[in-house]
């Protein structure tokens, strides 16, 4: 068993329309350089994920994530300091997401938010970087990618006294459906992770049922929660096709309809080209 847990899952028959890993970490999956990104994205390829985002934590993630998006026409990147980390967030390191938000292929600020699961920055530094943030999104025209773990009310809160960006994705969602209805009712997209599979994953199912396709992304946030029945072993931006799957079979649709649907979605909220003829999923759940 010890084993298995440090093997990463099977790479699942490909998907019948790609999608995108709408948060990934490439560099903590393991990839350093470009050759290192290109294998990692040519294995998602293989399994139907045929584009993904990976998503800063800090400073140095950040510039590698702008960096990395340069290397593959398959790779986008997002640009934050995660709320955990906003202990001592200068205007020097501002400044520097900043200039790495403007660049043409990072496509959102993220990732942002509270976190009150973890006792790493206090509230108040948490608040405050997470008021800049939302005003950056908004400078930039880029969406917002919120990072929320335990801090619902106060995230919607701020969203609503900050005044909400055009397009606000929350990354891995957590609520609960009566969150989900408040989110949706505001235009905001909810993306899930592996954790919807999970056994213990009820409110987040019954989040699923009440969110419309075109509100609606999938992710892995790799190298984290690994779908299952594969949890607790590695994770990487292949695996979404493994949570797409759960996501089409809890929503009681076709695999190839909710993929085709997620995919548009994931274009029209991080402004990527489209890459092939198929109908915008318009207005069905």
């Amino acid at each position: 068993m010890a084993a298995r847990q440090g093997e990463r899952p099977p790479v699942p028959e490909a998907l019948p329309v790609p999608i995108v890993d709408a948060h990934t970490h490439l560099d903590a999956c393991g990839a350093k350089d470009a050759e290192d990104v290109a294998e990692m994205v040519d294995r998602a390829a293989s399994a139907g994920v045929g584009r993904v985002v990976t998503v800063a934590d800090d400073l140095a993630a950040a510039r590698w994530a702008a960096e990395a998006a340069t290397w593959d026409p398959r790779v986008f990147a997002a640009v934050a300091v995660h709320p955990t980390r906003t202990a001592a967030f200068t205007d020097a390191d501002r400044a520097v997401i900043e200039e790495l938000a403007r660049r043409p292929r990072v496509v959102a600020v993220g990732e942002t938010g509270l976190d009150y699961y973890w006792d790493y920055s206090p509230p108040e530094a948490q608040h405050d970087a997470f008021r800049w943030h939302i005003d950056l999104a908004k400078r930039v025209g880029k969406p917002l990618m919120i990072h929320d773990r335990d801090a619902h009310e106060d995230i919607y809160r701020i969203l609503l006294e900050e005044g909400s960006p055009e397009k606000v994705i929350f990354h891995c969602f957590s609520g609960d459906a009566e969150f989900a209805r408040r989110c949706v009712d505001h235009g905001w997209v909810l993306s899930f992770a592996g954790t919807v599979t999970f056994r213990n994953a009820n409110a987040l199912r019954d989040a699923l049922a009440v969110i419309p396709s075109y509100q609606l992304l999938v992710e892995t946030d790799a190298p984290f929660l690994t779908p299952h029945p594969f949890r607790g072993r590695p994770n990487e931006p292949y695996c979404a096709a493994y949570t797409l799957r759960a996501l089409a079979q809890f929503k009681g649709v076709a695999v190839e309809t909710l993929a085709a649907e997620v995919a548009s979605t994931a274009e029209r909220v991080f402004d990527l080209p489209r890459t092939t003829d198929r109908e915008p999923s318009g207005r069905g759940a």
